[in-house]
């Protein structure tokens, strides 16, 4: 990404934060990415394209996270624990982005079909992840795709609490108690 588009990425994200979807504008966008409205339409479309592209970048992190982390060493105790952290992580550090993603993923819109569909990969990545823990015993058996989606739920619930709660995130603090809580349980 050359330096003009990732202004306008980072302005469209912090626009569409700010402002939600329907608020959002190209002026506002180019005006705060300070290149002209000329430009933005250089890039992108339309408004719809601007956001298609930041979720899709962003949901490509994720992914790219969960790749680097699933075919690296150890065994799936640490890894499960170094996936909760760098999720953690990357909604922290990556809040207004986080925000996007998560107002937008309910609504009749193609706008919020899509984004469920490329959450849906995502949580494809998760769930072959979780399904080869399982294999090898780390957790117990279960419906796979149940515990998928309950340790997304539980992930977001947690970024949410995080993002309202903390100024100052203390990662590993929060990632040792959601593992205890997760693998654990809350007797």
């Amino acid at each position: 990404m050359n330096k003009t588009k990732r202004a306008i990425f980072e302005s469209a994200i912090k626009t569409f934060s700010t402002n939600g979807y329907d608020g959002a504008t190209m002026d506002e966008i180019s005006a705060n990415a300070g290149v002209a409205k000329g430009t933005v339409y250089y890039y992108f479309k339309s408004k719809d394209e601007v956001f298609k592209y930041i979720i899709t970048e962003g949901v490509s992190l994720l992914r790219q996270q969960i790749e680097k982390i699933t075919t690296g060493k150890g065994d799936y105790t640490c890894k499960l624990r170094e996936l909760t952290k760098t999720q953690l992580k990357l909604a922290y550090e990556n809040r207004d982005l986080f925000k996007v993603i998560m107002s937008q993923v309910w609504g009749g819109k193609i706008r919020h079909s899509e984004l469920r569909d490329m959450l849906k990969v995502y949580m494809e990545d998760i769930e072959k992840f979780l399904a080869s823990a399982m294999a090898e015993g780390t957790i117990k058996k279960c419906e796979s795709s149940f515990l998928t989606y309950m340790y997304f739920g539980n992930l977001v619930s947690v970024a949410v609490y995080n993002v309202i709660k903390n100024d100052s995130m203390k990662l590993d603090e929060i990632t040792d108690n959601f593992m205890e809580h997760l693998l654990n349980g809350i007797k």
